[in-house]
């Protein structure tokens, strides 16, 4: 016969806490006598509200444990949580890598900066890597790529060393101190109903009998008082240990994003030393910021182009060149008529001349 389940709640100055008891019911008796303990529980938890009834109170030490565990509880799974939405924003992501941590699997999930970097490289190599254009979306698609995998070490090192221990403690020693800690509050029911009992027994033999109920209570109570309070006690050692995986991953997230900086700094070096960040002056260098074409020098044999097709480079030989870029083009003396060579900048190779319209 499968066993019924009784949901009651009582309230004090710290909240409202559940109390399931479970009836493994044999008989229709059975079921009666324990149905009736459930109902005198919430009898008595009513009369302790109103003030008719005596309440056993534990100590100032103990009420201040108890306060500080409650607080450890409360703040730590808050942590957890939050620390956890900024290594994994993506709601359905956290849903799959549960399920997957469950099933003892691993998964290799791509970042947001590797699946850009990914974008890149690969827009760079369709519009052609020997673009000034292309070339630095490769360039820049690498570098995020870089901080993709800084930010997935950083994530596991921060998971490892900081959410997992937190998370530990809740699900082990935290759920261990409120199940002893609902084992005494269930002790000291017993022993104010003793207590109860005793100051309502008439006759002699029920007061023999009620002192005797209330000793054992009071021992059990007792020793279970001993108990958690050895358990709240502990939550220091916790705090201690809390501390050391706080210190793991404020080092974690310096590594990290002192090595973003890293990448990106070189990256913006590399962009400069190749020109790229004057792209504008590499694709158009026929025009200033500040006045309109400029004319070469009269002795520069060189002369304006303007570039009517996309021209991809077959070798390092050879130019890329971009639609409606402007650049300069020579003629050398036995060279192809078909060819021209085209300069860009530092960059310089064969350009064909049916892609060109030259200008004055």
């Amino acid at each position: 016969m499968r066993p019924i389940y009784v949901r009651l709640t009582w309230r004090d100055d710290t909240g409202v806490y559940p109390v399931m008891m479970e009836f493994g019911v044999k008989s229709f008796k059975g079921f009666v006598s324990e149905a009736a303990t459930a109902f005198s529980r919430a009898v008595q938890y009513t009369e302790e509200k109103l003030g008719t009834s005596e309440k056993t109170e534990l100590d100032a030490h103990f009420e201040s444990l108890a306060q500080r565990a409650d607080k450890t509880k409360h703040w730590t799974e808050r942590i957890v949580s939050r620390t956890d939405a900024i290594l994994q924003p993506n709601p359905n992501a956290k849903v799959e890598d549960y399920l997957f941590e469950k099933l003892e699997r691993k998964r290799d999930r791509q970042t947001n900066f590797e699946a850009l970097g990914q974008d890149m490289i690969d827009a760079g190599s369709d519009f052609g890597p020997g673009t000034a254009y292309g070339s630095t979306l490769i360039k820049v698609g690498q570098a995020q790529k870089k901080l993709g995998k800084a930010e997935k070490e950083f994530v596991r090192i921060a998971s490892t060393s900081f959410i997992q221990p937190l998370r530990k403690f809740l699900e082990g020693d935290m759920k261990t101190l409120q199940k002893e800690r609902r084992i005494l509050e269930s002790k000291r029911l017993d022993l104010d109903a003793c207590k109860n009992r005793l100051r309502k027994a008439k006759s002699m033999e029920a007061q023999a009998n009620a002192e005797q109920e209330l000793r054992v209570a009071q021992a059990e109570y007792d020793r279970q008082a001993e108990i958690t309070k050895l358990l709240l006690e502990g939550v220091s050692s916790a705090h201690a240990n809390h501390l050391r995986c706080l210190n793991d991953f404020v080092e974690a997230q310096m590594s990290y994003f002192t090595q973003s900086q890293q990448y990106v700094a070189d990256l913006q070096r590399e962009m400069s030393s190749g020109g790229t960040t004057d792209s504008f002056q590499n694709i158009y260098p026929s025009f200033s910021a500040n006045a309109g074409p400029v004319s070469p020098a009269p002795d520069d044999k060189r002369k304006q182009a303007r570039v009517l097709y996309d021209y991809d480079a077959h070798d390092k030989s050879e130019l890329s060149l971009l639609a409606d870029e402007v650049i300069y083009v020579t003629s050398e003396p036995g060279q192809d008529p078909d060819w021209m060579i085209g300069e860009r900048g530092k960059q310089k190779g064969k350009v064909p001349t049916a892609y060109l319209e030259m200008l004055n």
